[in-house]
């Protein structure tokens, strides 16, 4: 079985998020014959998942928007989170019903993609028990460098995961991330720093993200276009 890969690039957050909707109709109806994963980056914007909580935003909606930064109350589980240039994110389309029907075990498995991914630059990261996410512990910090939200109907998932590569990190002070008080955000490209490594690029990072999900699921990944995409549905 393939595991469709659509890099977007650069992309306005309503564009994604509509097209992951529509993709994950089409996986439950059949007419997308394989899973996909979609990654891109987004200007920035602030998502509200399911789970946040009141106070988790530091800012008002109108200080966002006097910054350039959008504000998007979305579906996915969790708390709040960002998305801006620099930081990848990837939304796999995956029907359960042909993996495991089971939530957790998916949380678990888009974890290890990208712990696996990371690995591949030599950048060991971990998980954190009672914390979603992939993690980055040395010299007794623990920092995170990628944030997780799902949702999934008739056991088909979108949204996905943010992982934080070259991005600058300024969006972040709008928030409490995921809702975790005191955490440290970090970014591939710091990490890769301190660890005394070369800095991969965003490029290279989303071609072994690509492989990573593609590992975990059991998948051969299979590039497309967003034209060949939309034919299919």
């Amino acid at each position: 079985m393939s595991l469709y890969v659509l890099d977007l690039g650069l992309t306005p957050y309503d564009v994604a998020w509509s097209l992951q909707k529509r993709a994950a109709l089409a996986r439950s109806a059949g007419t997308l014959d394989q899973d996909l994963l979609i990654l891109v980056q987004h200007p920035p914007v602030v998502t509200l998942g399911r789970s946040t909580k009141p106070g988790n935003l530091l800012v008002t909606p109108e200080y966002l928007a006097s910054r350039g930064v959008e504000l998007r109350d979305v579906e996915r589980g969790g708390d709040v989170t960002i998305h801006e240039p620099g930081q990848l994110v990837a939304y796999p389309i995956i029907d359960l019903k042909r993996h495991k029907q089971d939530l957790h075990w998916y949380l678990r498995q888009v974890e290890e993609s990208i712990i696996l991914a990371l690995r591949t630059f030599g950048l060991e990261t971990s998980r954190v028990a009672g914390l979603t996410g992939v993690w980055r512990e040395d010299a007794g910090e623990r920092r995170k460098l990628a944030s997780i939200g799902v949702h999934a109907r008739d056991w088909v998932t979108w949204h996905g995961v943010a992982l934080n590569v070259e991005n600058d990190l300024s969006t972040f002070d709008h928030v409490v991330p995921c809702g975790i008080d005191q955490v440290q955000m970090s970014t591939v490209a710091r990490e890769s720093a301190v660890a005394g490594l070369r800095t991969p690029s965003l490029g290279e990072v989303s071609h072994a993200v690509a492989g990573g999900v593609a590992s975990v699921f059991g998948l051969t990944p299979e590039r497309v276009t967003l034209e060949s995409l939309n034919a299919m549905f």
